[in-house]
């Protein structure tokens, strides 16, 4: 039977606990669901989102946001629309908002400083999309010294071509594949929200 590195490695697999953890929501913007970049499954996702979201909020611990920015008038244009947060998980006062240019959250932006701030090294983190900024993410902050959880239902992503462009890669199979090889050393990976103890 196939194991994980961490697996092998005898780690603990359980999920990190909302009440230790900080909640961070990684792009999850208009971009993705009614913009250019429309996403499988995006709704579903958004709303999972919003549930994990609330999860946190009810418990009153420390949620981030993530935003990505875009040039005017294009993608994640954050003039417009587009570039907005989604409304069913929209920033309340008090939650930071990160804004970064590049897929790693961390890379010339303030999370750092802000995690450092709050005061935890548990990250649970979900959003969009799962091979780019959520992947980066994860690995980076791995690299930081974070212990990280994912949770699957709240995070999507879209079909790519093929390398070489020979056919589709379905956003499922990325998906998965994605979370798979995290799964393998950078993270713990929780199906919903209802699988992080409290």
């Amino acid at each position: 039977m196939a194991k994980t590195l961490l697996e092998m490695a005898g780690a603990d697999m359980t999920p990190n606990a909302v009440s230790e953890s900080v909640l961070i929501l990684i792009d999850c913007q208009n971009e993705y669901v009614t913009g250019a970049l429309p996403l499988t499954g995006i709704d579903a996702a958004m709303e999972n989102a919003k549930a994990l979201l609330q999860r946190f909020r009810d418990a009153g611990q420390p949620v981030v946001h993530i935003q990505h920015q875009g040039k005017a008038g294009g993608a994640f244009d954050l003039d417009d629309v587009r570039g907005a947060i989604d409304d069913r998980v929209a920033p309340m006062a008090g939650e930071p908002v990160i804004r970064k240019g590049l897929p790693n959250s961390f890379a010339g932006t303030d999370l750092q400083k802000t995690l450092e701030g709050i005061g935890r090294q548990k990250l649970v983190i979900a959003g969009f999309q799962t091979h780019m900024c959520v992947s980066a993410t994860t690995r980076a902050a791995l690299d930081l010294g974070y212990r990280n959880t994912l949770v699957s239902d709240a995070i999507t992503t879209r079909d790519l071509p093929g390398p070489g462009g020979d056919g589709v890669v379905p956003a499922e199979t990325i998906h998965i594949a994605t979370l798979a090889a995290l799964a393998d050393r950078f993270a713990i990976v929780a199906a919903t929200a209802a699988d992080l103890p409290d």
